[in-house]
């Protein structure tokens, strides 16, 4: 059985193209699971069809959250349907704070079970508030587990950042939004309403590649530049001074609505770290060790697309070491961006410096 996953935060846009694939594909389902009342043990399953329910269930889980859904219902549920051989389509929508890529990752384990796309609606009038909001999910009841910490302009950029195809509603803003969309996801096709999404239905989504096309420590990102919206790639091969960046990082987060991406740290010569904003939001983490850094036995265990990567980066004096950040933001001021980030780069007389400070030591 075919499956699509429809994911979004914006839940009439998510139920309109639900409502748009099983009106359009002859027999096919859908199936939700509601975790509006999660947080007094409730869960339900709605199974329904383009004339209405077909099944509205209480689901009785040993922990509820969105992890233990998918694993002890919303799979072994597939898996009946396609034993009944009733359906040929089964559309999977999640709930708001659910992201595709668990989803997808359960659904295309299952061999009896056919992958066939991952599609995320969006609202155009809602897109750039969430995006450059500060709320986190529990503030609008939409966290999906105890201790949820995620925010609203998190999970909202992973919903449009994996999936190859964005279905865009509305009509207000839908050219600032459609460009946001393309931005943060170039690899996406952006539809609009009755713009034949079952055609989508019959290919088939690799979440492998998905993961590897999204990971900071590898991806490689270009700039852009449409009207109001605009992408900046920042790349040097030069280690940033910790200080001066660490004094500079509230300003450099601030810059856009979206950045991502690797960087080098002076004094960490080893140590690749990712970097990770939604809106002033930022996780810096290792990425593990620069390839260059690695010795030729371990360049075996590396991924093929990492080293793919690196084989594009790399330099005679530096190897892969570099800085690769990519910044999205509606009225990007660029210009103020490149300079503040070039005035952290460790300059020539510093380069043959050892340095004795790094703040950053603590929470790395």
């Amino acid at each position: 059985m075919r499956v699509v996953v429809v994911s979004g935060l914006h839940r009439a846009a998510r139920a309109r193209t639900v409502n748009e694939l099983i009106t359009a594909v002859p027999g096919s389902v859908a199936v939700h699971h509601d975790f509006d009342r999660i947080g007094e043990g409730v869960v339900h399953r709605l199974t329904r069809d383009r004339w209405g329910p077909v099944d509205h269930s209480q689901v009785e889980l040993d922990h509820l959250c969105a992890s233990c859904t998918l694993r002890e219902d919303l799979v072994p549920t597939l898996l009946r349907l396609t034993e009944s051989g009733e359906h040929t389509l089964c559309v999977v929508e999640t709930w708001e704070g659910v992201e595709p890529r668990s989803v997808a990752d359960a659904v295309a384990s299952e061999p009896a079970l056919r992958l066939a796309s991952v599609i995320t609606a969006v609202d155009s009038e809602r897109l750039l508030p969430d995006l450059a909001g500060h709320d986190d999910l529990c503030d609008r009841g939409l966290d999906i587990a105890v201790e949820d910490e995620r925010t609203v302009a998190e999970v909202l950029a992973h919903q449009i950042e994996y999936p190859t195809v964005l279905a865009l509603h509305g009509d207000l803003y839908r050219d600032e939004a459609r460009s946001l969309l393309e931005h943060l996801n170039p690899a996406a096709l952006v539809a609009f309403p009755d713009a034949g999404l079952a055609d989508l239905t019959r290919g088939r989504f690799d979440p492998e590649h998905a993961a590897n096309r999204l990971n900071p420590a590898w991806a490689q990102y270009s700039d852009r530049h449409d009207a109001r919206v605009r992408t900046l790639t920042w790349t040097r091969k030069r280690p940033l001074h910790p200080a001066r960046f660490h004094e500079a990082l509230e300003h450099i987060v601030a810059a856009g609505l979206r950045s991502r991406g690797r960087i080098w740290l002076a004094g960490r010569a080893d140590t690749l770290l990712v970097w990770d904003a939604y809106n002033d939001a930022l996780l810096l983490e290792s990425g593990g060790p620069w390839l260059d850094a690695l010795p030729e036995a371990a360049m075996e265990m590396v991924s093929e697309s990492r080293r793919a990567c690196a084989q594009l980066d790399w330099d005679p004096a530096v190897g892969d070491r570099r800085q690769h950040l990519a910044f999205t933001g509606v009225d990007l001021d660029a210009e103020r961006l490149v300079a503040l980030l070039d005035s952290c780069l460790l300059t020539d007389d510093e380069a043959g410096e050892p340095l004795h400070s790094d703040p950053f030591a603590d929470a790395l």
